[in-house]
């Protein structure tokens, strides 16, 4: 199994370069973030396809933060060409979120 980083500890709105699948049909991507005080929120989008400048939304992972980390993630079996991930919305005290995909 590889893991790789699509997105490492970011504080704003962003979106990933696209990665190849690696000839893999199935993937597990994970979220994961906090705060440094009180609540926040982060939406994290992720994209597939088979062009690399061509995506679709395949998952979205929703994350309350706060100052100790949270997680969610989801399972996909399915044969794309690429992935990346955008983090739609990002809110709290500096907040910071990292998504992570194995194959």
């Amino acid at each position: 199994m590889t893991t790789k980083t699509l997105i490492s500890a970011a504080t704003a709105t962003t979106t990933s370069r696209a990665f190849s699948f690696d000839d893999s049909n199935q993937a597990t991507f994970q979220a994961y973030g906090t705060t440094s005080s009180g609540s926040g929120a982060a939406t994290v989008v992720i994209e597939a396809g088979n062009d690399p400048s061509r995506f679709l939304t395949v998952g979205t992972i929703s994350l309350t933060l706060g100052t100790a980390e949270t997680n969610d993630g989801f399972a996909m079996n399915a044969s794309w060409a690429f992935v990346r991930a955008k983090i739609t919305a990002i809110s709290g005290t500096n907040a910071s979120v990292t998504v992570t995909m194995a194959t």
